[in-house]
């Protein structure tokens, strides 16, 4: 198979395979949070960051097999980040994936670790690989590119400014800027680091990569748009995620703010914006069409 043919489920089950490949190996007093980072961690899902790290580093050029380590990152990040958002503090969430939440099953005080144990595991990763290529400067600068664009998307200014914005505005009616910038940085800016990641490791020139990060911001917005559609007409048995919630909790959302017709009005809008940015690679961007697609599908 060559590499430019891989479909999601493709990417996907790579991802599944070596997820566990690049933590590091924790003694056995402190096997605790080693088994409650791993029962996040292996617990499923789309696993949609690392798939379009993959997918962005072979599109322009580059391989599987040198994008893994910071596939994987980007999911232990992820994963770290879903982890602390479901603390009682912060959404008070009691499942995840299909299955009780991580504080449910180990406490408040083991989730904490265990998500500070995954964003460490996700940096001590990246660096690792970084340590293999100090004798050819052009790889070691996209890997120091890439490292980068994954930790300022997780970041503070960032996913983590989203989460500030989210909490400080919960309860309150915002502005449709506000509501952007929410979004935006909570959800969107860490699909727009694995797309950027990946391009930076495919060796992307710099069309291709204001392109695919374009693409990227408008794919990541309307992700979670359409996630906060599912909240209000999904079931708990598709999304392995309690629903209602943003509702319970005095979220700011699309549908909340303004209702479910212009919320799917602003989803065509980005949906639309995603492939006019990716139009001029046509065929060869199938991948990324065929993903704007499913998101596409998901509102039925």
């Amino acid at each position: 198979m060559r590499e430019k043919d891989y479909a999601y489920e493709d990417y996907r089950e790579i991802v599944e395979e070596h997820l566990l490949d690049f933590l590091p190996e924790i003694e056995s007093r402190a096997s605790t949070v080693d088994e409650a980072m791993k029962y996040s961690l292996t617990a499923g899902g789309k696993r949609l960051r690392p798939v379009l790290l993959l997918a962005s580093c072979v599109f322009s050029g580059g391989t599987v097999k040198a994008a893994l380590p910071y596939a994987c990152a980007i999911e232990y990040l992820h994963t770290y980040s879903l982890i602390h958002d479901d603390l009682p503090c912060m959404d008070n969430d009691d499942l995840r994936r299909g299955k009780p939440t991580n504080h449910k099953v180990y406490g408040e005080a083991m989730a904490v670790l265990a998500g500070d144990g995954l964003l460490s595991a996700c940096m001590e990763a990246m660096q690792r690989d970084l340590f293999m290529y100090f004798d050819d400067e052009k790889a070691l600068k996209r890997r120091i590119n890439a490292s980068y664009d994954i930790l300022h998307g997780g970041g503070c200014t960032g996913m983590l400014s989203g989460q500030v914005a989210d909490v400080e505005n919960e309860g309150k009616a915002c502005s449709r800027k506000m509501l952007d910038f929410i979004h935006s940085k909570k959800t969107g800016a860490l699909i727009t680091a694995a797309v950027r990641a990946g391009c930076r490791l495919g060796g992307a020139d710099r069309q291709m990569f204001s392109r695919m990060t374009d693409y990227a911001e408008s794919l990541g917005l309307a992700f979670q748009i359409r996630d906060d559609m599912l909240d209000v007409e999904g079931s708990a048995a598709e999304l392995g995620k309690s629903i209602g919630k943003d509702a319970a909790s005095g979220k700011n959302t699309y549908p909340a703010l303004y209702g479910m017709e212009q919320a799917q009005a602003k989803l065509d809008e980005l949906e639309a914006r995603s492939l006019k940015a990716i139009a001029p690679y046509y065929d060869n961007a199938e991948f990324f069409k065929d993903l704007v697609e499913k998101l596409h599908e998901r509102r039925k």
